[in-house]
């Protein structure tokens, strides 16, 4: 302990000029303002909130939907920030008010996280930590990288790992109940949104996929939505990523996705980082959208690693984390008379935030190492001494036994001894409405997004421009069967080679997905059926634009019959490629190694596919089985070389004729059944349907586990 204060003394006289007790507090800044009779204030939008040293008791008022909790510290020395003290700026005219939300109490008590590691569970990421949320409030969870702040915030939202383990009790409205689909929101770090969509189109349709009823009662909730998050003015412009058109900035795209869990109407709003990627006006900008939200009734939970003085101001209530160390919980201005007491004053002219940081981040460790050694060189550099352990120690010590956690052990007990009313799930939409919203949605985003088809439509025409003039003027002879069965080898298999250019389009496709079935907005049954219904008319125009130009270039068989197979057998093939391309997407989640994979498979297909070397004499242990019957190169040639020469002849000579079965065997081998082409074609469309199950069980046992994986991953090298 003497060295703990000494450590103390030492930091204490080096950060602030305070030399006792009493002059702890500074006695001017930008943060603080005087006012007769009352301690130091945070400056506030407006004027600065009046504040009185008596004591409150704390009141729970059970009435309608929520719980109304008004709490203040007990010791009079301690500043009091309610959840009404710091308005937000005033709304501009015409503006419409936010419609008010039933919001919820959540409490976590002895709550401690541990992360499965590749052989044993790690260290508690989260150890012992309790606090309260309250209807109209906004609870922050702060501290630096590896605090485990995303991982208190999933663990009180429900969301963890399967493989994680959690101990302690959750309590929503005084009862010890997981939040049910619907009654919370929950808006991750980073989210992928569609940004050929107006924010309109987009909030709208999630909000079909969300949202049980007509689509008509649907309009309202996004109107509500836009207007909450302050949108009004973005409403109708593309979000980004569309064509060459400049998307929304980070801030707006931010608040997009924070829009899309509103439409649910939540009792409860759970953000993982909502100034993530912000710059400082965006940020102000987001938390002012927030702090209103709040004010229509909204509990509000999330975290953040720094903030401005002005950002702190508004937040109600901190919970501060060091290596998954509750340090304090209570109100924002309490934690600055917490830090003073442990005796770690803020310094003048700094921001509280950067000084509690600054307090309880190991990091910080390395660069006063660096400051002693470069002292050592130029004189006296750096007055920063403090090991940050001991720091961490004193301010947990301290909080301990502090009536800041004497006032949060009672107010956990005041809001669990009694159940308020239960949070209802609100309903799905059906999954009938959720295929239709998808199909429609994905239509829209296909035709408007040039990356996806209208590229590869161009692509396509111009490969088989070239092949067709590269093979045009062959006559039905016999000495231009090897040509024929080159041209159509090239065709197949070039064209689907050519494919591998929509993988980036269907990868964004799987990350939404991802995104979603995260929030159970969708599932993977649903995703398959809407991304195949609506590509089926974009893969048809591209097979009957190619096949019509390589058909009538080339010269292949006269009759509509045989020229409708070749449309429908390529049609089908780019029916199976788009399914392998999506199950190779779905496994790898990344554009580089999905197309390294694609191009690999189809080399190695295109060498069993039965041309340059005919199947049967192919190698039988490896080649032959199973590469060549699971190639759909080999079907859909052999198809189509079928179609073209199974009931065709050639004359030898003048009396001789032989069959184009007979003809082909020097250049390929097909099936003497005239049938035979038909069984091909249905061994084809057998393997489209094969490959999207496979996506199907990926998606569903995988692809939710993948991004769990990651998650796991980054919160074990960086839990915040």
């Amino acid at each position: 302990m003497e060295e703990i204060q000494s450590q103390s003394d030492n930091y204490r006289s080096s950060s602030s000029s305070a030399s006792s007790p009493a002059s702890r507090v500074p006695s001017s800044n930008f943060f603080y303002l005087r006012k007769p009779g009352s301690v130091r204030q945070p400056i506030s939008f407006e004027d600065s909130p009046e504040w009185e040293d008596t004591d409150n008791d704390v009141r729970v008022e059970e009435g309608g939907d929520s719980i109304n909790v008004a709490i203040t510290p007990t010791s009079p020395s301690l500043s009091k920030l309610n959840s009404g003290s710091l308005p937000s700026p005033p709304l501009p005219e015409r503006a419409v008010v936010a419609r008010k939300i039933a919001g919820a109490s959540v409490v976590w008590k002895d709550l401690t996280v541990t992360i499965k590691g590749k052989r044993k569970y790690s260290d508690k990421v989260v150890k012992s930590s309790s606090g309260y949320a309250l209807p109209g409030t906004m609870t922050v969870i702060m501290g630096p990288a590896k605090s485990g702040k995303s991982t208190l915030l999933r663990a009180i939202a429900g969301r963890l790992h399967h493989s994680d383990r959690m101990y302690g009790e959750i309590f929503v409205n005084g009862a010890k109940s997981r939040m049910r689909y619907g009654t919370y929101g929950f808006v991750e770090r980073e989210t992928t949104l569609i940004g050929s969509l107006t924010v309109r189109e987009y909030l709208y349709y999630s909000a079909l996929l969300q949202l049980p009823g007509f689509f008509c009662q649907k309009k309202s909730v996004v109107e509500d939505a836009i207007h909450a998050m302050s949108l009004s003015d973005y409403a109708n412009k593309l979000i980004g990523g569309h064509c060459y058109f400049k998307g929304l900035p980070s801030g707006e795209r931010r608040r997009i996705s924070i829009a899309r869990e509103l439409v649910m109407r939540p009792h409860v709003l759970f953000i993982d980082e909502p100034l993530y990627h912000l710059d400082s006006v965006s940020t102000l900008l987001m938390m002012v959208t927030l702090k209103k939200l709040a004010s229509t009734g909204c509990t509000l939970i999330f975290t953040i690693y720094q903030s401005s003085t002005e950002v702190f101001g508004l937040f109600d209530r901190i919970c501060l984390l060091s290596n998954g160390n509750t340090l304090f919980f209570g109100e924002t201005l309490a934690c600055l008379q917490h830090f003073s007491n442990a005796g770690f004053p803020c310094p003048i002219m700094q921001s509280p935030s950067d000084h509690f940081l600054r307090a309880i981040n190991t990091d910080f460790d390395r660069i006063i190492a660096m400051c002693k050694n470069w002292q050592d060189d130029h004189g006296d550099f750096s007055s920063v001494n403090m090991d940050t352990a001991v720091a961490i120690h004193t301010l947990e010590a301290t909080y301990k036994s502090s009536t800041d956690a004497a006032a949060v052990e009672t107010m956990i007990l005041r809001l669990t001894e009694r159940e308020g009313p239960l949070l209802k799930s609100k309903g799905k939409a059906g999954n009938a409405t959720r295929v239709a919203v998808l199909t429609w949605r994905s239509l829209l985003v296909m035709s408007r997004e040039w990356k996806y088809y209208w590229l590869r439509l161009i692509l396509y025409m111009l490969l088989t421009l070239c092949i067709g003039t590269v093979f045009s003027g062959l006559r039905h002879s016999l000495s231009s069967v090897v040509t024929r069965v080159a041209a159509i080898f090239v065709f197949v298999s070039f064209t689907s080679l050519l494919s591998i250019a929509g993988v980036p389009a269907l990868l964004k496709e799987i990350k939404i997905y991802a995104c979603e079935e995260s929030n159970m907005h969708s599932g993977a049954l649903v995703f398959l059926l809407g991304q195949l219904l609506s590509s089926i008319p974009f893969l048809f125009l591209i097979s009957i634009s190619s096949s019509l130009v390589f058909y009538f270039l080339v010269g292949l068989q006269d009759g509509f019959s045989f020229l409708m197979y070749f449309v429908l057998n390529f049609f089908v093939c780019l029916l199976v490629n788009e399914g392998l391309m999506l199950l190779i997407t779905s496994l790898w989640q990344h554009v580089f190694w999905s197309v390294l994979t694609m191009v690999f498979i189809h080399v190695i297909m295109m060498l069993s596919a039965g041309y340059f070397r005919i199947r049967s004499a192919l190698p039988g242990p490896v080649w032959t089985y199973p590469v060549s019957y699971i190639a759909f190169h080999t079907y859909s040639i052999q198809g189509l070389l079928e179609n073209e020469y199974l009931r065709t002849s050639f004359a030898v000579g003048q009396v001789r004729t032989i069959s184009g079965l007979q003809a082909l065997r020097s250049a390929y081998d097909i099936s003497p059944d005239s049938n035979s082409k038909w069984e091909n074609l249905l061994v084809l469309f057998l393997m489209a349907m094969g490959y999207r199950i496979l996506v199907f069980l990926v998606l569903h046992f995988c692809v939710g586990k993948h991004v769990s994986v990651l998650k796991f991953c980054r919160d074990t090298n960086n839990p915040r």
